[in-house]
């Protein structure tokens, strides 16, 4: 069905459950010649996979990638990328008490209401284990758009009330990767990283921001009037789960400022025109003006929580519960690595698309 559909060139379509057999996905219009290395796509698994550390899901999954077509020689054909990950963890057993109850901020009781029948076992479609087909993706994208000098860097900027004191031009993108939160400030990421600890110790969960840096796009992409560059990109990171807003350049903040202190000034700079500024975050009506392209994604806190709740069953009554199983206190930083693929896959879109037009 069109809702498991991305992209329009560059397209992914992805199946599978949390506790189903296993997860996958199709990539079509990837270029023919494209040199593919599958340990680079194992390693943007690696990044997303359950089981990093003690401010994750506990549940241990090795999320080992099988190209199943389109590879040959190390070389992209031009033909369908098939790929598939088995599960080998699943603990159905946890989500037995489940199947006849609505778990509160939970897909059950509307995905019930849309099919009329739904897999209670770890939410099946509605789990964010279906982010591995996104991540593959992404992978791909990730390694064609290097060849253009275009690199994508999302980072943990806020956790809870804990946020990065500084903006994206002060901080050492390279350090993101160095800490189980992903932040690129030490300092910063310890006090993440015992917030996190805390809430979990008390059934609880915490939300965040992850935002995201593209560099090296070019002038020009994007397409007036629905397909604004900013408009695919609100879309595409907005479809993770439990995603709750999306800003880019100076988003909100915005709506209070004057005009003057909005404006992004052009100058020239080694022989091409530039902004002297960046609120526009790299894009202006719509389309990219060769600046950095900067944005951010707001997450909630993960809905289940290790406390008595109060919600309804399939027969209406009102009751009490505890959740059970293997859960995440802390989304953001394994939603990290799925921010990037999701841009990824929309500059790569948008630049075929651009190229076809021209």
């Amino acid at each position: 069905m069109a809702g498991n559909l991305f992209g329009k060139l560059y397209r992914l379509s992805s199946f599978g459950e949390s506790h189903g057999a296993a997860v996958g996905g199709v990539i079509d219009g990837c270029p023919a010649g494209i040199a593919l290395s599958v340990e680079g796509i194992q390693q943007e698994l690696n990044r997303r996979r359950p089981g990093q550390s003690d401010v994750s899901t506990p549940r241990y999954e090795a999320d080992e990638v099988e190209i199943l077509s389109g590879l040959f020689e190390g070389r992209t054909t031009g033909m369908p990328i098939a790929f598939i990950v088995w599960n080998k963890n699943q603990n159905s057993k946890d989500y037995t008490d489940l199947k006849e109850l609505y778990r509160p901020s939970h897909a059950d009781y509307s995905w019930q209401q849309k099919y009329g029948i739904r897999d209670y076992r770890g939410g099946g479609r509605s789990s964010a284990r279906e982010h591995i087909a996104r991540v593959v993706g992404g992978a791909v994208a990730k390694q064609i758009l290097a060849g253009y000098g275009i690199g994508i860097y999302a980072y943990t900027s806020q956790v809870g009330g804990i946020c990065l004191p500084c903006s994206y031009r002060e901080i050492d993108i390279e350090k993101r990767e160095t800490n189980i939160v992903r932040c690129p400030d030490e300092e910063t990421a310890k006090r993440m990283i015992g917030l996190i600890r805390e809430v979990k110790e008390a059934g609880d969960s915490v939300g965040g921001v992850v935002s995201c840096l593209i560099r090296g796009v070019m002038p020009g992409l994007g397409e007036p009037v629905f397909d604004r560059f900013q408009a695919r990109l609100a879309q595409a990171v907005m479809s993770i789960n439990a995603t709750k807003g999306f800003e880019y350049g100076t988003g909100f903040s915005a709506a209070g400022m004057r005009g003057s202190e909005h404006n992004d000034p052009f100058v020239i700079r080694d022989g091409q025109v530039r902004t002297e500024t960046n609120r526009s975050g790299g894009i202006q009506g719509g389309v990219t003006n060769g600046e950095d392209i900067y944005f951010r994604v707001a997450f909630k806190p993960v809905a289940t929580i290790m406390r008595e709740q109060e919600t309804v069953n399939h027969r209406g009554e009102e009751i009490t519960f505890e959740a059970q199983g293997r859960h995440d206190p802390c989304v953001v930083p394994r939603a990290v690595p799925v921010v990037e693929a999701m841009a990824a896959m929309v500059v790569l879109d948008m630049l075929l698309e651009s190229r076809t037009v021209r």
